[in-house]
């Protein structure tokens, strides 16, 4: 095989250290788990053991150095598992950390980031609420300045580790109306008045997803994130990250399926033959692969774009689209080629298709996507 033209010996060596780590610590269980709806805490320890906690982060506070090839390359191998869920919760700080290191203060940093990069505290992101969705700067949730602490009340839903975290990085308003009112704030779980309710899901069983309410939780000022009235921006810039991370997943289980579907039609036989002697198999199996490595060389270019300190907004909102869009084609065509067996619970082609949806909701819906794009291209 061709070596990766972006790739170096220092990525693929730790490609190989992901699928060991996948292959012994994740596969033999993620069924077990997904039915579950949980996995034990002890494999944020592990993974962090490897590096994939704090990959990408400061070093200073415990981070792993690496580019974003790096993320792109564990976030695909995390998905050869095909139980979206356990990803979903074990790199939630993915999402509720990046607020913490690029806003929060010295010493709430030197407090916080070395437990999370270590595995042994589970961070968080809270934006949405049960009446707004996607729609950030409008949020209802309020922190009122009270001396020496912000007062918190109100409620945030679909919040990915939302049972298990031990902090929360939460979207509330201290000013007025839009996205300049909106602030950020670190919540710990242990606060008084802070509950949380367990949601129940079509797919991504294994992860914690919550409702979290808080009755006049008091927070301290110095866990604020940056300056009031910045929390709008600060959730922006962590859109980027999160899009081309969703991307990445959704193509690698895409490739998951047409590998599990290239796997089951070769030794399946039908009428005397196995299912990849008709033709019609073989065309979906082409079908398949055209999209997934379509999508693939997408996600490179923008990654690698990424790098060269580009912003290419528009881009990435389009190939999360384009990802979400191949990952529904293929899990649907995977369960397909599998037929009854593709139906029964604990296949992988039958869990990952349970996952379609969420992706293409979470992170910005795909008519948001589309929306944003046609923006940023000026139409």
């Amino acid at each position: 095989m061709a070596r990766h033209p972006f790739h170096t010996a220092d990525h693929e060596a730790f490609r190989d250290q992901v699928r060991r780590f996948v292959a012994r610590e994740i596969e033999p269980f993620a069924s077990q788990w997904d039915e579950a709806e949980e996995f034990p805490r002890d494999l944020y320890r592990k993974a962090a053991a490897i590096g994939l906690i704090g990959l990408g982060f400061p070093e200073e506070y415990g981070g792993t150095p690496a580019d974003r090839f790096m993320w792109i390359i564990a976030t695909q191998e995390l998905a050869r598992h095909g139980a979206g869920g356990i990803n979903a919760s074990l790199m939630s700080h993915a999402i509720g950390t990046p607020p913490i290191v690029n806003a929060g203060s010295e010493a709430l940093k030197a407090r916080l980031l070395p437990g999370i990069f270590a595995g042994e505290t589970i961070s968080a992101l809270a934006i949405t609420e049960p009446g707004g969705g996607s729609d950030v700067a409008n949020l209802r949730t309020t922190a009122r300045r009270d001396g020496d602490h912000y007062v918190v009340n109100g409620e945030k839903t679909f919040i990915t580790s939302g049972m298990r975290a031990d902090l929360y990085t939460v979207a509330v308003r201290t000013g007025g109306e839009g996205p300049g009112g909106v602030s950020l704030l670190v919540v710990e779980r242990e606060c008084p008045g802070f509950t949380r309710t367990p949601l129940k899901k079509m797919g991504w069983w294994a992860s914690d997803t919550a409702t979290l309410h808080f009755d006049d939780v008091h927070v301290p000022v110095g866990n604020l994130l940056g300056e009031e009235g910045a929390g709008f921006k600060i959730i922006m810039r962590n859109f980027n990250h999160e899009r081309i991370t969703m991307a990445a997943g959704c193509i690698a289980l895409a490739r998951v399926c047409l590998d599990e579907a290239t796997a089951y039609a070769r030794q399946r036989v039908t009428f005397g033959k196995p299912l990849t002697q008709h033709q019609v198999i073989r065309h979906k199996l082409v079908d398949m692969h055209q999209k997934v490595e379509t999508s693939q060389a997408w996600l490179d270019l923008l990654t690698w774009r990424l790098e060269q300190g580009e912003n290419p907004v528009a881009e990435i909102c389009l190939l999360k689209n384009q990802a979400t869009q191949t990952l529904a084609h293929c899990a649907s065509e995977a369960v397909q080629i599998f037929g009854g067996a593709g139906y029964m619970r604990g296949a992988k082609v039958e869990r990952i298709y349970r996952e379609v949806k969420v992706n293409a909701i979470g992170g910005g819906t795909e008519e948001i996507m589309k929306d944003l794009a046609s923006r940023q291209m000026g139409l």
